[in-house]
């Protein structure tokens, strides 16, 4: 399922402890943000605002999966429960973050920047989000299913009854960077 979740086990940085002194140590996903940097043409400016890193899905199968699709341009939109987003005190991604796609922990796919983020209520999504999520059989009946297992799985975290009217950050996005880690 293309939910937005925190790469699994993710650590924003790494201190190590060599000879009596704290060493820092750049994680993967810290490389690879820098790699798109530097990739930039000279005289662009810098993304304004990066989000997180994350992985698609609740598994690593599922951030594998899902990944590809987002490298295939096949997957350009994703959605998540605007109050777990709240509960998380998660940033709501605005147009024009940047995030990075992992496959769960510190293996970074690519860079992709939000175009659009809408909060709509779950029975108000249309069929083109279900169509541009691109899992499944695409169809609107088909992501509705697929997201009221998210649904009730996020509500039951925060112990909140999930309804038809559940608010959703839709967001669409498109792939910004995907060179392979140098």
């Amino acid at each position: 399922m293309g939910i937005r979740q925190a790469s699994f086990g993710q650590k924003p940085l790494s201190l190590i402890a060599l000879g009596g002194r704290v060493t820092y140590v750049a994680t993967n996903v810290e490389r690879y943000w820098e790699q798109f940097l530097k990739s930039m043409p000279s005289g662009k400016g810098r993304p304004a605002r990066y989000l997180e890193s994350f992985a698609f899905g609740f598994t690593p199968a599922d951030a594998k999966e899902i990944a590809q699709l987002v490298l295939a341009g096949t997957k350009i939109a994703t959605g998540s429960v605007l109050w777990a987003s709240q509960a998380d005190r998660k940033p709501v991604p605005i147009a024009g973050d940047f995030s990075i796609v992992t496959l769960g922990g510190d293996d970074p796919v690519c860079v992709i920047e939000t175009t659009d983020i809408r909060t709509i209520p779950f029975d108000e999504v249309t069929a083109d989000y279900a169509w541009d999520g691109g899992e499944g059989d695409r169809t609107l009946a088909g992501w509705r299913e697929m997201y009221w297992k998210y649904i009730e799985r996020e509500c039951q975290r925060l112990a909140i009854e999930p309804n038809a009217k559940t608010p959703l950050l839709m967001e669409r996005f498109r792939v910004v960077y995907a060179a392979p880690l140098g």
